[in-house]
């Protein structure tokens, strides 16, 4: 991108003009992408494939805050969460387009460094922008991705197939970008009450990655398709390791048993949780934005995922009549609580 030199007001680009100084860094990098930015329309040729489709958006104050989110941090994070999701029906991200809605007291050196982390985002996982908008806002930033991506139509799987005696498993570990979050509030609570205490983040840079820039685990779908393994349901880890679970077995109409001292934790979540008196089993089960994938796999596939330093089986798939249950550390079970991310909960 190009380098931020004072400040240029949004309305000496206008609309047109702002969208070309944007996406003019963005290169096509996939076959399937027949046209991309510039007309009315992306075409997009999946050929045999089958086409996977999802939009999220991220409201200023409600998804992100700027007081400590950098531009670009952010521009990296609407694009990676919204690709998890083509992951986590184990297919392969290939294109997205972008809308934005912002109010005048953005720069146009503000809305560039926010497509600089969109286009890292981009050549990271080597994804197109293909489209999108820009608009207006009169009540902050407003971001709305939408992903596309694709798959044979028998690779693709769905959250309301899992079976009895399936393995539960997760990649990689969970909890660590809600501490990083409750590290950035302590902090900026700590500014608010005295603007000369520089922020004490030292020591913590992952879990303030995951929170401020977490990946999509597209490597995933990959792995599993060489361990010669296929899911039987799979959903990805946004709104914490409980509520996820909890939409794969309602909808499968199944139970479940997860195990607490399976639950994969890295030791700095574990310690900055018991600093800030909580519960570390509870940040993962509740936290969300992790952006693992949670999956089930059949019983017969336990060699083949058993000790991948990427895979952690943590429970099992019982029948519906038994629950959705916790086997806690000294070995009682408990019923599984879903407490995590909801958009229209009450404060």
């Amino acid at each position: 991108m190009l380098e931020n030199k004072g400040r240029t007001e949004l309305s000496s680009l206008g609309e047109f003009g702002l969208i070309k100084h944007l996406t003019q860094h963005f290169e096509i990098v996939n076959e399937s992408t027949i046209k991309g930015v510039g007309d009315d329309a992306a075409v997009i040729d999946h050929k045999d494939m089958v086409t996977l489709v999802s939009t999220d958006m991220l409201v200023e104050g409600v998804h992100f805050d700027l007081s400590y989110m950098p531009m670009k941090h952010l521009g990296y994070k609407v694009v990676t969460v919204n690709l998890s999701d083509i992951c986590a029906m184990n297919a392969m991200p290939k294109q997205i387009t972008v809308a934005i809605a912002m109010s005048s007291r953005f720069s146009v050196e503000a809305i560039e460094e926010l497509y600089s982390g969109i286009l890292a985002a981009c050549t990271n996982y080597k994804v197109d922008l293909v489209g999108g908008d820009t608009t207006t806002s009169h009540s902050g930033l407003i971001i709305s991705v939408t992903s596309i991506g694709e798959a044979k139509k028998e690779d693709v799987v769905y959250r309301n197939t899992a079976q009895e005696k399936d393995l539960i498993c997760v990649s990689g570990d969970l909890g660590g970008a809600y501490m990083g979050l409750q590290l950035l509030e302590r902090e900026k609570s700590v500014f608010k009450e005295n603007p000369n205490v520089q922020p004490d983040l030292d020591g913590n840079d992952y879990i303030l990655e995951r929170q401020l820039k977490p990946e999509a685990r597209i490597d995933i779908p990959i792995l599993l398709k060489g361990l010669g393994v296929k899911p039987n349901a799979m959903i990805d880890v946004s709104d914490g390791l409980a509520s996820e679970l909890f939409h794969i077995c309602t909808q499968s109409e199944v139970g479940c048993e997860l195990y607490e001292d399976k639950i994969p934790l890295d030791p700095m979540t574990y310690d900055r949780a018991r600093e800030f008196n909580l519960d570390p089993t509870v940040c993962a089960l509740s936290g969300g934005e992790d952006y693992e994938l949670l999956f089930t796999v059949p019983l017969s596939d336990y060699e083949k995922v058993n000790n991948h330093p990427d895979i952690t089986i943590i429970g099992h798939i019982t029948d519906k009549n038994s629950g959705m249950n916790l086997i806690t550390k000294n070995g009682l079970s408990a019923k599984l609580k879903a407490q995590g991310w909801d958009a229209f909960a009450k404060s």
